[in-house]
């Protein structure tokens, strides 16, 4: 197709996913361009997270990636200098019921061969990490220290300003519509209002990413669900990590909070059944629900007032865990879709990764973890704490 311009690898999508892989990829060399449909960086989903940045899954690739991602988190403003408001607060899934020791005891073992650093703890020990906890039935739960939060706009910031800095292009307000491709590969994008040729395509489009997937003749199983959120008034620190209790009720497969590092806490739930759309306007039910059950568990939050609320999308996968691979049927494609509302934990790992399969520099450990990520799994099973 005739181009304005060329480059070395396009990434669709300017958020928790294809910014730090932007950057990866700008680091190692390449002409790089970003498109987004939106007017600026992490416009999307990544300003609707809740910044929980966690390597405390049961699914081994994510274990292996989000340690990796919280590496990056954890050392940027030391080796760049911005402050993203990184927190090293740990994360905690506490149990009440033995149905909830089960499954986390369950998982340590896959937990701890993957390098996380995690421990179950009774009772009276995770009284002493959290001491406002409900000792009322507790069980115990697990605790992984290196856990933690940061910022997700901060964050994607910081990782847009060093890959532009690095040369990388990025086109804001700009749609992508149609992929060009001849004699079996890729060969550039068509936007609303261009053309642009690389060898590389990268789909990193949140919850557009069937959809951008879907120019290429490829069906990829990613479906929004909404989630929603709030924030409270900032207050002096009482809560060290993110809690999450797993215990599903009606309306809710789960809950999880933390307190960020500027005072404010910060809550989410996970629905149930699913809610699949693209709505995100708040609804009335969340709030009474959520907060009957957060002043449950910890009773001090009772006295903390609500600032707002919001809905977000988590691209969901029928495993729970995330797409990433070169596609078969169209040789220099490839897809990073399906974070499953993780994509800002997820997001600098990735992108790491995304840079070595580009260059063809994938570890014994790379191949491993693209094994669970494969666009050609079967999607069977569920990853247990998605």
């Amino acid at each position: 197709m005739t181009t304005n311009k060329s480059f070395d690898a396009i990434v669709v999508g300017a958020g928790s996913v294809g910014t730090p892989a932007a950057m990866t990829l700008a680091e190692a060399g390449l002409k790089v361009l970003v498109v987004d449909q939106f007017p600026s960086v992490g416009q999307g989903s990544n300003k609707r997270a809740i910044g929980g940045l966690r390597a405390t899954h049961s699914d081994p690739a994510k274990i292996r990636l989000c340690l990796r991602s919280l590496e990056v988190f954890a050392a940027w403003k030391e080796l760049h200098g911005d402050d993203i408001e990184w927190l090293k607060g740990g994360y905690s899934y506490v149990a009440y019921r033995p149905e909830e020791e089960r499954t986390l005891k369950e998982l340590l073992a896959v937990q701890k061969r993957y390098g996380l650093n995690i421990d179950w703890h009774d009772a009276a020990a995770l009284l002493e990490i959290i001491p406002d906890l409900s000792p009322d039935g507790l069980v115990g739960g697990t605790f992984s220290p290196d856990d933690g939060n940061a910022s997700p706009l901060l964050a994607v910031h910081a990782f847009y300003r060093r890959a532009k800095s690095l040369g990388a292009v990025f086109l804001f307000d700009e749609r992508v519509t149609g992929l060009a491709s001849s004699g079996g590969r890729v060969t550039g994008v068509r936007t609303d209002k261009g053309e642009y040729g690389a060898a590389i395509v990268v789909n990193a489009a949140g919850p557009s990413g069937a959809e951008v997937a879907a120019m290429a003749g490829i069906d990829v199983p990613v479906r929004p669900d909404s989630h929603e959120a709030a924030v409270t008034e900032a207050v002096a620190r009482f809560l060290g990590p993110m809690v999450v209790d797993i215990r599903p009720v009606a309306g809710s497969a789960n809950y999880y909070f933390y307190q960020h590092a500027t005072g404010q806490v910060i809550f989410c739930i996970t629905p149930s059944p699913s809610i699949w759309g693209q709505d995100v306007r708040e609804t009335s039910s969340f709030l009474p629900m959520v907060a009957d059950r957060m002043v449950g568990l910890i009773p001090r939050l009772r006295n903390l007032r609500v600032r707002r609320t919001w809905r977000g999308l988590y691209p969901m996968t029928p495993d729970g865990s995330p797409i990433v691979g070169w596609i078969r049927e169209l040789e220099g494609y490839m897809l990073a879709v399906g974070m499953c509302g993780q994509g800002f934990m997820l997001g600098p790992g990735v992108g790491e990764l995304i840079g070595r399969m580009v260059r063809g520099a994938t570890t014994a450990d790379d191949r491993e973890t693209l094994t669970y990520l494969s666009p050609y799994r079967e999607f069977k099973g569920q990853e247990k704490l998605k």
